[in-house]
């Protein structure tokens, strides 16, 4: 996301992920009040209105320019949805911003209005990137919020704060400061552990990790939790995938040091530690039939299958019992 270092007029909160979004407008609002001209004991007026349901009189009303050019913000929602006029104006605006008026687009990047992105851009606009999250770089969203906290982690620390948390990004942002706040900044596995045991399930690696030891009840039953409480389909698919390809790649290699194998399967060690420790039990044949299941899942999440609850459950035991216990 980027960091205002000066007080610009133009910024484009590009994407749908609400938390990011959420977090971006407050920053942008929250530098321009400390460098604002606002007079003392006032507050710095901010202007919030949804461009996708304004009129053209009401949205020229707002971005017109102020008879004393007092700081303020006005904060544009749903520009996605902006019909012809309201665009012309919000860019006739941006183009030439009203002195003292800082202006905060928000814009999904789809709709009917997805061109603007493209004309903001041009117009020297300060782009947040807000889209969702895939599942692959919530890693990378949670090492960012330590960084940002000044605190330097393990991977180890991080692999067990998603594991532990989950994929929503308020959640893992919020358990990042508690966890920095809590601890003096010295946070360990065992920290993590402490403060969020018995909530592993909800991401889908504590199914993945008993469908493929081979315990089909706990698998089953960790599941329907997990869907209980809203994990999405694809996450709970990535997490079976995940612990599957993790054996296929460390059985074949065996017991070696995992600190030496890492470079050499592209692996941290304490993944190949845990794989090595899964991997008893499992064959050729019954990886590569796990390996055919997973990836039978992964396109039956994505629209293939009509039921997807089914799919996910049916899949986790399939793989649960290829496992020779």
């Amino acid at each position: 996301m980027s960091t205002p270092t000066q007080l610009e007029q133009l910024h484009l909160v590009l994407g749908d992920e609400e938390f990011l979004v959420e977090r971006a407008v407050a920053q942008v609002i929250s530098h321009v009040r400390a460098n604002a001209d606002v007079a003392a004991g006032a507050d710095l007026p901010v202007n919030r209105l949804r461009a996708g349901d304004a009129g053209a009189a009401e949205l020229a009303e707002l971005l017109s320019p102020s008879l004393f050019a007092e700081d303020r913000v006005v904060v544009l929602e749903a520009a996605a949805e902006a019909g012809k006029d309201a665009v012309a104006l919000i860019l006739d605006a941006a183009g030439d911003p009203p002195p003292g008026v800082v202006l905060v687009v928000l814009h999904s990047g789809g709709g009917r209005a997805k061109a603007m992105t493209g004309a903001l851009e041009k117009l020297g606009a300060v782009v947040h990137p807000c889209a969702k999250l895939k599942s692959g770089d919530l890693i990378g969203f949670i090492r960012g919020e330590f960084r940002t906290l000044g605190v330097r982690v393990s991977p180890e620390v991080v692999q067990t704060v998603f594991e532990g948390v989950g994929s929503n990004l308020r959640e893992l942002a919020a358990a990042c400061s508690q966890l920095t706040a809590d601890t003096g900044g010295k946070i360990d596995v065992a920290a993590v552990q402490r403060y969020y045991s018995g909530k592993a399930e909800v991401s889908g690696f504590d199914v993945a990790d008993k469908a493929v030891a081979g315990d089909t009840a706990g698998a089953i039953e960790a599941l329907r939790w997990a869907m209980l409480r809203g994990v999405p389909h694809v996450l709970l698919a990535d997490a079976l995938a995940d612990a599957v390809h993790s054996i296929a790649r460390v059985a074949p290699a065996g017991r070696g040091d995992p600190f030496r194998m890492a470079s050499e399967l592209g692996m941290p060690p304490w993944k190949i530690k845990k794989a090595q420790a899964l991997a008893k039990g499992w064959t050729p044949t019954s990886v590569g039939e796990a390996l055919r299941i997973v990836a039978s899942l992964n396109a039956d999440v994505k629209g293939a299958s009509a039921d997807a609850d089914y799919a996910v459950e049916s899949a986790v035991g399939r793989v649960s019992r290829l496992r020779q216990v």
